[in-house]
């Protein structure tokens, strides 16, 4: 994992980046992790780069979906839409957890806070219960650091990061 330059970010944002990487290096089966606002962009990222895989890789692939970081908040943005939206018509309340089991891997979501969302692409041989567990820990502790001007900050961030 490449972790973003952390020089001059605020204390919050640097602490949300290392709750990130301490989620992506500590939980097994953790491929990649996206921070995503409400509005669907990318303020966190375990693959600050975006670095891409190769088209057509199977099940050896280990790193996030192709262009990973973007790709990972367009999927997670997405999901989380889509769930908000079934909740709804479904008179279902708040949406917690959102998870995808595929064949070569699992994709989780987690409401953060005021529609951020946190997302994972995980192996799929992960302990899903582990990552859910790590997960709501990122954020018990993130969501209440989360606030307006620190997501700005993250998202100006992310729009500079090489």
């Amino acid at each position: 994992m490449t972790a973003p330059s952390t020089y001059g970010l605020s204390t919050q944002a640097r602490n949300l980046q290392w709750l990130l990487t301490d989620l992506v290096e500590e939980v097994p089966g953790v491929n990649s992790v996206a921070v995503v606002s409400s509005d669907g962009l990318l303020l966190l990222s375990s693959d600050p780069g975006g670095a891409a895989a190769a088209p057509g890789e199977g099940p050896a692939r280990t790193k996030g979906p192709r262009g990973a970081s973007a790709d990972l908040a367009t999927i997670v943005s997405g999901l989380g839409s889509l769930t908000t939206g079934a909740a709804e018509l479904m008179e279902g309340g708040a949406v917690k957890q959102t998870m995808v089991a595929m064949e070569y891997g699992s994709v989780f979501v987690m409401a953060i806070s005021d529609g951020s969302l946190l997302g994972v692409h995980a192996t799929p041989d992960c302990d899903m219960s582990v990552v859910a567990y790590h997960m709501a820990l990122f954020v018990g502790r993130a969501g209440h650091v989360l606030t307006p001007e620190v997501r700005s900050e993250l998202r100006q961030s992310m729009e500079n990061t090489p």
